[in-house]
């Protein structure tokens, strides 16, 4: 009798939600609090954009929101729901921004769209960052709101994202005479109630194609996840909450910063920060000779906060939920396909004028072409690290 009744007991201790990590909540809450005040220096807009990466590094975090792994689930399973988990975002996003973007103001500042040439090195950074989410293990967000979540071995992927980054601001010259077209903007060609109306369209359009093509894969077997602690903080948060707060947010930060979210230029100004404190030249750059974010302080950049804001956010949200465990398992191979991946990565945003984040969504939500072109050649790009990843041993 003894031990069916311990045998009851740990079965239901299994199935209770872990508690939240509160110590770590408070430290969390503690340097958000602290940080919004210092940032205050430099401008309310700063500290406000802080908070703002911490509610985005929460939103990914409790949606597990993902790029690289939806992409990788839709070429191999044909499951969708990561994509049309990203449609939405994007519909609402260019609802969103249509308005502000027509304006050209917000707070009495000037706004503007995530913008960028079509042009063949934009193309090729696209598939090049394609290839290296599949082999670094996330995109730009996924890097930061796993390191704040405790994936520590997502540490070399930033490092080598930097280091890819900075690499490609210093060769951005021998791309530069590769064709390219001025940046399309359908707001502007079309008018933004146009521009709107089409791209709702083709959203549409692409919902109804992947329902037809994946209507017949297996992908929608039921999953059954860990228990988890219920409530809006607490819990896990479905897909297409996480898009939604994803697209407010990304409106948010437009309406505050001047322009939408963005990832990649923060790993490259950090590590040319690091350069100059080595001895190097920012002067021998035709990329970094004059420009002011060298001399500035890191905390006056919006894309800085933000980046350490998710971070903090995700860390904050994985304590809430008590899931804050430190994952450090690495094995040669892996660590040598996150190396790559990670460079390719940053070399491949750089050039393509962003990552998933500054290019695919928010350059969407802008209605600038280059954001279309962006996602067709990262799924081609995609395709190829999916079948680079059994080299590594990494599993599909």
């Amino acid at each position: 009798m003894s031990n069916g009744v311990e045998n009851t007991l740990t079965s239901k201790s299994q199935l209770l939600p872990p508690r939240p990590q509160k110590l770590v909540v408070a430290i969390a809450l503690f340097i958000f609090t602290v940080g919004s005040v210092l940032l205050s220096k430099y401008g309310w807009r700063q500290s406000v954009l802080f908070l703002i990466g911490g509610l985005l590094g929460v939103s990914l975090y409790n949606s597990s929101f993902g790029f690289a792994s939806a992409y990788r689930k839709l070429l191999l399973n044909r499951d969708v729901r990561g994509i049309y988990a990203q449609l939405v975002m994007l519909a609402i996003a260019t609802v969103l921004f249509a308005p502000v973007l027509a304006a050209g103001k917000a707070f009495g500042q000037e706004v503007a769209g995530a913008i960028a040439p079509v042009s063949i090195s934009g193309a090729i950074g696209a598939f090049i960052f394609g290839i290296g989410m599949q082999l670094g293990g996330a995109c730009g967000c996924g890097t930061l709101y796993t390191i704040g979540g405790g994936s520590y071995t997502m540490l070399i992927t930033l490092i080598t994202f930097c280091l890819g980054a900075f690499w490609a601001s210093l060769t951005r010259y021998l791309w530069a005479g590769l064709p390219k077209a001025e940046p399309i903007v359908l707001g502007e060609t079309l008018g933004w109630t146009g521009a709107v109306v089409l791209q709702l369209g083709i959203l549409l359009l692409l919902a109804g194609g992947l329902w037809l093509w994946s209507k017949n894969s297996k992908s929608a077997s039921a999953e059954h996840p860990s228990p988890t602690r219920s409530g809006f903080l607490f819990g896990s948060w479905s897909v297409f909450t996480g898009a939604i707060a994803l697209a407010v947010l990304n409106w948010l930060t437009l309406l505050i910063s001047g322009e939408p979210w963005r990832i990649t230029w923060g790993f490259a100004l950090w590590t040319a920060k690091i350069a100059t404190m080595f001895g190097w030249n920012s002067s021998t750059s035709k990329f970094w000779d004059g420009d002011t974010a060298l001399s500035n302080s890191v905390f006056a950049d919006v894309t800085s906060v933000m980046n350490l804001g998710i971070i903090l956010g995700a860390l904050l949200a994985a304590a809430l939920a008590g899931k804050l465990t430190p994952q450090t398992q690495v094995s040669p191979s892996k660590i040598l396909a996150t190396v790559i991946g990670g460079l390719i990565m940053g070399y491949g945003a750089f050039t393509a004028f962003g990552c998933n984040v500054s290019a695919f969504f928010s350059g969407i939500a802008s209605t600038s072409i280059h954001g279309w072109v962006w996602i067709v050649c990262a799924l081609l790009g995609t395709a190829i690290g999916i079948k680079l990843r059994p080299l590594f041993s990494l599993p599909n």
